[in-house]
């Protein structure tokens, strides 16, 4: 299978997840929801009740906490939905919502908070987009299968919105994922972090913190898209906040695994898998595997058009699946050893401090971090990811990474893991963006060798819940061919 990038088709995917990776938006925008009154249509008044701002429960929508302050809205638990703001609402499992702020054209902070319905002065709920439904199915070319002794946690992050990961859909055997295609809000994709099996969604789908590998501790991360043509890039890795020298549970070998499973056939760049049983922390197999923030690793698969793939979810045998991690004794068996240097400085305070443009937060902490990763192996292909995004639930940071890691991709490899010396603080990014890079790959199967520059930039706010938070995202850098010529 040959993948080639024309000129005339410059709708490019940049198959960024995970953990930048990070998302940040690098211009040093302060994430405060904004409160400015928006352009909707009075005739667009979807209803009136008694009190503000109150969730549509006649919707078909999944209210997300709803005795929390938040009252059902897809926003952090202790941030209400107040008048003169947008607030974002949850879709049922495997569809997208398709109601933001007519003018949140592009990715870019503040628009890119004003996801969901508008609540205008009155404390009246509006629909931006009358004619269009609150929710769509995705493209259905991909799905959460269950192989594990427990249920399983699948928390969608919200975007447009504060890209917390609040969305929930519980996989006990089989469930579709939602998957956007291009009508989907500037073409982005959808992130999610995938909790250890018995971890509810109670647990699993909110901010959390580094007492526990849950919520946006997790340690791996998935997203898909679907673009133009058909085809979906799919993508598993590791959380790069799971690889945080902070974090207390860094050297901690998760008790689950996961990989991507395609059904039918045709997929290309399988095997991609994480198996916790014969792999280290940061360890998995693919015949590409990319580094991206942090130095977490990940993989992408393209799935033909009218194909699906699955995130399979498995138990590591002997391991015990509610607890989420187990202590790692294994020793490192790469083939590939990069290294990497990086710096950090981060500040952060529980103090609350609101700027003139916030309405809604109850407090924001306000943490900075720069960081430069540059793992170095040898091999026979580069890639290289230059994401520079910012975003922080209510904060601000900054996080540059530049990976360049090669890897020989005649047979499935496992990158080992990295030591970044760093605290990362960011959040969801966005997995795809159509003409944001260049990518050119010649290839077949697992034995396909790609180059690519990928270039991309995203911004977010977020309220998470009153805690000093190292912010993350999904996003693992990475990389998908696209626009096939066979």
């Amino acid at each position: 299978m040959k993948f080639e990038m024309t000129s005339s088709r410059a709708a490019v995917l940049v198959a960024l997840i995970a953990s930048v990776d990070a998302a940040r938006h690098g211009h040093g925008h302060t994430h405060a929801r904004h409160q400015e009154a928006r352009s909707v249509p009075d005739n667009a008044t979807l209803q009136k009740k008694s009190g503000q701002c109150q969730f549509p429960t006649d919707a078909g929508l999944i209210a997300v906490t709803p005795n929390e302050q938040n009252a059902g809205w897809a926003m952090s638990p202790n941030q209400p939905c107040k008048p003169g703001n947008y607030c974002p609402y949850a879709c049922p499992p495997g569809q997208v919502s398709m109601q933001w702020d007519p003018l949140a054209t592009s990715y870019t902070y503040p628009l890119s908070m004003n996801g969901g319905l508008y609540c205008d002065l009155n404390g009246e709920i509006q629909k931006p987009f009358p004619n269009k439904a609150y929710c769509e199915d995705g493209t259905g070319a991909m799905a959460a299968k269950n192989k594990a002794s427990q249920s399983v946690a699948f928390c969608q992050t919200v975007l447009p919105g504060n890209e917390a990961m609040l969305i929930p859909t519980l996989v006990e055997e089989l469930a579709t994922l939602a998957v956007p295609g291009t009508s989907y809000w500037c073409e982005t994709a959808a992130q999610y972090y995938i909790n250890a099996p018995g971890v509810s969604v109670e647990e699993g789908c909110v901010w959390g913190t580094n007492a526990k590998p849950v919520g946006n501790w997790a340690p791996y991360t998935a997203g898909g898209n679907t673009v133009v043509d058909g085809s979906s890039f799919l993508k598993i890795g590791w959380n790069p906040i799971y690889l945080e020298t902070t974090c207390p549970f860094r050297n901690t070998k998760p008790t689950f695994g996961i990989e991507i499973e395609c059904e039918g056939g045709g997929c290309n760049g399988l095997p991609c898998k994480i198996d916790p049983s014969t792999m280290d922390v940061n360890e998995m197999s693919a015949p590409n595997v990319f580094t991206g923030a942090g130095g977490a690793t990940g993989c992408v698969v393209t799935v033909p058009k009218g194909s699906k793939a699955h995130v399979v979810v498995f138990d590591v045998d002997g391991s015990d699946s509610s607890s989420g991690s187990s202590s790692s004794s294994s020793s490192q068996t790469s083939t590939v050893t990069p290294t990497s240097t990086s710096t950090s400085t981060s500040t952060s305070t529980s103090t609350p401090t609101p700027t003139p443009t916030t309405s809604s937060t109850t407090e924001t902490p306000t943490p900075t971090s720069t960081s430069t990763s540059t793992p170095t192996p040898t091999s026979t292909s580069t890639s290289t990811v230059t994401p520079t995004p910012t975003s922080t639930p209510t904060s601000s940071s900054t996080s540059t990474v530049t990976p360049t890691s090669t890897v020989t991709p005649s047979s499935s490899t496992r990158l080992p893991k990295s030591s970044p010396s760093l605290s990362y603080t960011y959040r969801p990014h966005v997995f795809a963006a159509t003409g944001a890079a260049e990518i050119s790959a010649t290839g077949s199967g697992s034995g396909s060798s790609t180059t690519g520059a990928v270039s991309a930039s995203s911004t977010g706010t977020g309220a998470a819940t009153s805690t000093t938070v190292s912010m993350m995202s999904v996003a693992l850098g990475a990389v998908a061919a696209m626009f096939m010529n066979f």
